[in-house]
Parts: C-alpha cells; structure tokens; sequence
C-alpha cells in the first residue's frame, strides 16, 4: 500500500480512537451506510454486528460462529443481518480493506471482509497485512489503479469517518458489539444470540 494511501486510513485514527478488540457498549437502530442480508428491512428482528476487519476476536467469531450462524437464521430469511463497519488498529488496515470491500460491490461486499478477516492467519505468519488487501482487492476485480483510487477516495473515507462518529455516538467502543433489537448480547456464541434472537422471534 502506498504511503498515500497509508496516510487516507490513518487521517481516520483520531475518529476510531476509541475502536479496539474488547469491551462495548450497546447501540442501536437504521445508519446510513449499512450492509445487510437476510430478511428485508423491516423485519421482526435484526441483528446489528459491529466489527473490523483486523479485530481478532471479530476474525475468530467469523470462523467459528458465522457459517452456522448464517445457515440458521440469514439463508433462511428469519432475521435481517447488518453489518457496521468500526475500524480497529491498525486502522489505516481497517479502513483500506473495508473501502476495497465497497468498491468491490455489494455482490462481493462480504466476501471480501471475510476474507481479510481469514487473512488475519498469513499476517501472523509474516505476510504484510497491506499486501493481503492488495491480493484480495485483485481477486475481487479491482486493478492496480482502481485499488488506489479506491484507498484514497476522499468522498468514502467522509462517509466512513461519518459512520464511526454514528457508532461512537450510540456508546460503541470496540468489536465485535452484537445487538438484538437494540439490545447488546454478550453471549456471542450460537447458543447465546440464538436465545437472544430466539426470544424476540417468539414475541407476538
């Protein structure tokens, strides 16, 4: 990643300074910029996750919890799934992968943060996190020159900078942060959201 594009994330730390693997607090409610899948907005329960590409614990959960997660309440259209992006350090990481994943389209929106997340495992064994989103974003179809243009978007890094200060004004402070209806779960396991999530679709 050039030291341009370094620099685009890095102009977001003093908004995501509070942003880390850890603790959090509750939020909820619609924010502009959302991603989603599942039901339609609307729906009688939705399940808001706040997370960051190089948040560890958001990349553990992803491997181990998602797939079934997914298989249980998404495919099948019982909930509606929204993913809000909160950029943890290193954050100029955070910010260019999850701006790859929008130029990427919303059809390979959360293909590519799964795998930058899935890439967390080469950046243990050496590989520069920088150079992951560059071979993702070749893999999702940008080119060299649209990956840069996408890195230094002034407009997307706005928009992002807007959608941190959202979520920092409703209490979040770290990832992942897991709401059901508004209300944060902490049980993060299947079991636990599946109780949470359970209960609300069991309402009248």
């Amino acid at each position: 990643m050039s030291r341009r594009a370094a620099l685009t994330g890095a102009a977001l730390a003093s908004m995501a300074a509070l942003a880390g693997c850890g603790e959090s607090a509750g939020a909820a409610g619609a924010a502009q910029g959302d991603m989603a899948l599942g039901a339609a907005e609307g729906a009688k329960v939705t399940v808001v996750e706040y997370a960051s590409v190089t948040c560890g614990h958001c990349a553990a959960w992803q491997e181990q919890v998602w797939p079934q997660f997914k298989a249980k309440y998404v495919d099948t259209g019982k909930i509606r799934y929204v993913f809000r992006e909160f950029p943890t350090p290193p954050q100029d990481v955070a910010v260019a992968g999850f701006l790859v994943a929008r130029c990427a389209g919303e059809d390979k929106y959360f293909d590519v943060v799964d795998a930058i997340m899935a890439s967390q495992k080469e950046w243990a064994a050496g590989v520069q996190p920088a150079d992951s989103v560059r071979t993702i974003a070749t893999g999702a179809g940008l080119s060299q020159a649209e990956f840069q243009a996408c890195v230094t978007d002034t407009e997307a890094v706005k928009q992002m900078e807007a959608r941190i200060q959202a979520a920092q004004g409703m209490g979040i402070t770290g990832t992942p942060t897991f709401m059901v209806n508004g209300q944060r779960v902490t049980d993060i396991t299947l079991d636990g959201l599946s109780t949470a999530i359970d209960a609300e679709l069991a309402k009248s």
